[in-house]
């Protein structure tokens, strides 16, 4: 949904600046900055064409004391990808203090220039209750300040309309501690985006592609792509469900977590690529690519079962069945290993 701003106590962006309800925080929250600037992309271009698409199975990562499980490349890869790419002036700007991170953002805003942030999803007083947990790597957009109640504007991708933050606790959630944490992090265009042509993108589309084919396929790393799927696998196969049913339950729900509630989630993800992969048979005239994008699609549709399967045994709906989880994550490897294949040689 696009939603335009309109609000006489607040800076000269808010009555400019349209919120963009998105797949996910990162992709969303450049997509809309640069749409902001006049650049007419979409979020799944914004995605495919950096390469964006994963899976990491971490053991040596903690994430609330479980392995990190990733279905998308790192924090700011996409915005670093979109930077190079397309030679973005896109500027960072982190901070020690609280206080200096505040009063520069207030300075952009005062200007009129919307900015993305990176923040904690706990102490983001908007989410509801049911959806916090300690993430520290969420993206969001404040375009502007009341001037009356001192609130901060704010078009967060996850939520189909605009919404506000007290400013006690949007700092608190931008200079929060722990893993990712953002120190304040901001980042905005800084000057004019030197071709504003969508049609700048088609000699970058079968490069990219490529990469993201060999990344899921070829990584000389067991825990990254389709490798680390079967890794995952072979972990959940060997959960001890008899002995430590309270333990298996709760890495269940861990996948599921950081499968659909973390950004778009390992299903969502397939979707935007798949939808990237229609845009690019379009621009580079290759029909196959648009049967590859339903085929992706249907290996999403895999993606929310297993998701139900896992959440079912985490509440106590099903019985413990580690193994049946497994088999699917098994499945799912290989069809994703025989789905890359097939898009880099369709290139």
């Amino acid at each position: 949904m696009n939603t335009t701003i309109a609000t006489s106590s607040a800076a000269p962006a808010a009555s400019t600046f349209q919120h963009l309800q998105s797949a996910h925080c990162e992709s969303g929250v450049i997509t809309s900055l640069l749409r902001h600037e006049g650049l007419p992309i979409t979020e799944a271009m914004v995605f495919g064409l950096t390469s964006a698409l994963s899976f990491c199975y971490f053991p040596f990562v903690k994430i609330n004391q479980l392995p990190l499980i990733s279905y998308r490349m790192t924090p700011r890869y996409i915005l670093n990808g979109i930077r190079r790419l397309l030679r973005v002036p896109l500027r960072y700007e982190t901070f020690r203090a609280p206080a200096d991170g505040t009063r520069r953002l207030d300075e952009l805003l005062a200007r009129g220039r919307p900015v993305g942030l990176q923040g904690s999803v706990y102490f983001l007083p908007y989410f509801p209750v049911n959806m916090r947990f300690h993430f520290n790597a969420h993206n969001l957009i404040a375009y502007g300040r009341d001037s009356a109640t001192g609130e901060y504007l704010i078009s967060d991708p996850v939520f189909n309309t605009p919404t506000r933050s007290a400013p006690d606790a949007f700092e608190r959630a931008r200079f929060v501690r722990g893993a990712l944490a953002p120190r304040g992090l901001i980042y905005h265009i800084d000057g004019a985006i030197p071709d504003k042509d969508i049609a700048q993108v088609v000699p970058l589309l079968r490069a990219a592609i490529r990469k993201n084919a060999f990344m899921m396929l070829w990584m000389p790393i067991p825990c990254v792509g389709t490798p680390g799927i079967r890794l995952l696998a072979s972990r959940v196969r060997r959960l001890p469900a008899q002995k430590q049913p309270d333990f298996c339950r709760r890495f269940a729900g861990h996948i599921v977590r950081m499968q659909e509630e973390v950004g778009t989630g390992g299903a969502g993800f397939r979707f935007l690529y798949a939808a990237f992969l229609q845009e690019a048979a379009v621009l580079l005239n290759k029909p196959a690519l648009h049967e590859l994008s339903l085929e992706l699609t249907a290996i999403g549709d895999e993606w929310r079962v297993f998701a139900t399967h896992a959440a079912r045994q985490n509440k106590g709906r099903a019985p413990l069945d580690p193994p049946a989880l497994a088999a699917t994550l098994a499945t799912l490897s290989a069809k994703e290993r025989l789905f890359f294949k097939k898009l880099w040689k369709a290139v």
